[in-house]
């Protein structure tokens, strides 16, 4: 991975990662100009349920996935801990470990950004990474436009940050949201659990490798 250039950073409970995590991990890479994702497995996430499987396979299939792609990584550090996975303690620990410097992105769906004022210490975030917000593409938020939904808190905290230039990112270490499009895929880990828990086929919609993992230890069924 390259040093130096803005840190992408892709969290979630991977369970399992699948090709739709991996395709927004590469075109936020590409779109953003990062130096490259790293990819953050929860260990014990706090705002969801206990995930199908364990922590330590999830992380195996991170690390599967992302086997052979220079641009990605993997912070094993959620899985490690036995405490509870928010995202700004996982932030706070990078900046210890790569400087207050290095400009930090953290990429998240349209979705998860929607819910972000129900985050643990979520007004901290800025000051520890940017934000980059994954759109359908035609979507918003765009430059002056945010989702109908969006809670009245988030939007007073990100419209005078959110910006469409993703030069930005590389100015400063934290502070800017910016918005950028990426190919809708239609892919869930909730349906490919569904899937092979039917006894169905789920491949394509997640790494050979991963899938070859899923079935030798019997995961999902």
């Amino acid at each position: 991975m390259a040093d130096g250039g803005p840190l992408g950073l892709l969290g979630g409970t991977f369970d399992p990662i699948h090709h739709g995590h991996l395709r927004l991990a590469e075109e936020a890479a590409e779109g953003l100009g990062l130096g490259g994702v790293r990819l953050i497995p929860s260990g014990r996430p706090p705002h969801r349920g206990e995930p199908a499987s364990s922590p330590g396979h999830r992380l195996a299939m991170v690390e599967l996935a992302a086997a052979g792609n220079p641009l990605l990584e993997v912070d094993a550090a959620e899985v490690a801990d036995p405490r509870a996975s928010y995202t700004v303690d996982t932030l706070e620990r990078l900046r210890g470990e790569l400087g207050a410097a290095r400009p930090l992105v953290l990429i998240l769906g349209a979705d998860a950004f929607a819910g972000l004022a129900t985050w643990h210490r979520w007004r901290e975030l800025f000051a520890l990474a940017h934000v980059a917000v994954a759109n359908r593409p035609g979507h918003a938020p765009h430059a002056r436009r945010w989702p109908a939904l969006l809670d009245a808190a988030l939007d007073d905290a990100c419209s005078p940050r959110l910006t469409t230039d993703e030069q930005a990112l590389a100015r400063a270490p934290a502070g800017s949201v910016v918005p950028f499009e990426m190919t809708p895929l239609a892919i869930s880990a909730t349906r490919i659990r569904e899937l092979l828990a039917g006894g169905h086929s789920a491949r394509y919609l997640l790494p050979d490798d991963v899938l070859d993992y899923i079935w030798k230890h019997s995961l999902y069924r």
